[in-house]
């Protein structure tokens, strides 16, 4: 999920985002709310992209950035925030399985000296917000040395688990104890907080990259034995993790939710006629090994949130076409559609001329209106939520956002 140049937070109080755009009673309390609908912002961690604003900070500066976070979600009038708990196999817990994040304290396995999920749990609930743990199953690390990790991280303890891969290391999903391995770790914060919703991003096997092969032959030598390809044998890996962890999660928590937000092309019409009418360089099921479409068809998951991060009317990949192809998609399974939204790419100099539109964004939701299938809509990130450099996100709550609304159930 995470493209974009990393962006420093930028400080705006809470109380003018507020007054800015919160008429009388758009901050009552969650029973007052009429409307239903998912309006949420994911909140990355990972290179202290959105929270903590960098890594070190004392633990009361750390929980001030994070209220104003929440605080600024309320005043657009969203109702969930999506924070990652787990960007680097590490943990923003005291995890029974991983390390610290480095990203909390710059020394990972460090102890912050405060539970920053029960902090985040706690706070998002008094103000009406949901929270969900986005969690990345298989990134170990943003470099391939294992000797920068702590000593006692399980990626150590398990070389033979760890693959590099692209200047990353990544658990290798083709081996059982690694999956059952990150399902317990991810797990572990969910059945001891009081989470609304599990969040896996597009990280399932990496992105290619040119001339580089992910090394699992000897994997699939053992394990790989009556499928016609290692893609088929990666993408059972993957459907494994996927129904596994919603069947333990529905085993102890029913009403916690279990959504993933993936790459937006499942596979192209020229590879697949089921496909949608674009010409992406990447295919999830073909270079991710992420079957998206079978997940939805097959009610694995609660809800879905494809990262549609492309203007209306783009050659290869236009949101107007990708949006109608994923309401067909979800059309009577019963899972959630969600739309993922680049909010990082308005104001930027380096996109095209649609983004330079503040109201690039609010046509988007409004081409969303047509389609019932589509219940709301998700921003990336939190420190443009706050920033807003052109407007964009204020002219979408102006126009979409009258009141603030309940998460659907």
């Amino acid at each position: 999920m995470v493209r974009m140049t990393r962006r420093r937070f930028t400080a705006v109080t809470a109380g003018a985002v507020t007054a800015a755009l919160a008429p009388a009673g758009a901050l009552a309390a969650p029973a007052e709310r009429t409307a239903t609908q998912f309006r949420g912002m994911w909140t990355a961690t990972v290179a202290n992209i959105d929270w903590p604003s960098r890594p070190g900070l004392p633990a009361d500066h750390q929980r001030d950035e994070l209220l104003h976070l929440f605080d600024t979600a309320v005043a657009r009038r969203l109702n969930v925030v999506i924070l990652q708990l787990r960007p680097t196999a590490d943990a923003f817990w005291p995890s029974r399985y991983e390390p610290w994040s480095e990203f909390l304290t710059g020394t990972q396995g460090k102890d912050p000296g405060w539970d920053p999920l029960a902090f985040a749990v706690r706070e998002a609930h008094r103000r009406g917000l949901h929270l969900h743990g986005w969690f990345n199953p298989y990134r170990i690390a943003n470099h391939t040395d294992l000797g920068r990790l702590v000593r006692s991280h399980p990626a150590r303890k398990h070389r033979d688990w760890a693959v590099p891969y692209g200047g990353k290391l990544y658990y290798n999903p083709g081996l059982p104890e690694v999956r059952r391995f990150v399902q317990d770790a991810m797990l572990d914060a969910v059945f001891r907080y009081d989470l609304d919703g599990v969040h896996f991003d597009d990280y399932f096997y990496p992105y290619p990259v040119a001339g580089k092969e992910f090394d699992d032959a000897a994997a699939y030598r053992r394990y790989g034995k009556g499928f016609p390809s290692r893609a088929a044998w990666r993408r059972d890996n993957i459907d494994r993790l996927v129904r596994e962890t919603a069947e333990r999660i529905k085993d102890r928590k029913e009403q916690v939710k279990f959504g993933i937000s993936p790459f937006a092309v499942w596979r192209n019409r020229t590879t697949d006629s089921r496909g949608s009418d674009t010409r992406a360089g990447v295919q999830t099921y073909d270079d991710l090994y992420a079957d998206t479409r079978r997940w939805v068809r097959e009610g694995w998951i609660d809800y879905i949130v494809p990262q549609v991060y492309w203007h209306i009317g783009n050659a290869a990949a236009d949101y107007a076409v990708l949006v109608p192809w994923w309401a067909r998609t979800v059309r009577g399974t019963g899972v959630d559609l969600y739309i993922g939204e680049a909010l990082y790419r308005q104001g930027d100099p380096a996109q095209p001329a649609p983004w330079q539109d503040p109201a690039e964004l609010s046509r988007h939701l409004t081409l969303c209106r047509r389609h019932p299938e589509v219940r709301g809509n998700v921003y990336f990130s939190a420190a443009q939520v706050v920033r807003d450099p052109i407007g964009a996100m204020a002219r979408v709550v102006g126009d979409h956002y009258p009141r603030r609304a309940r998460p659907p159930r």
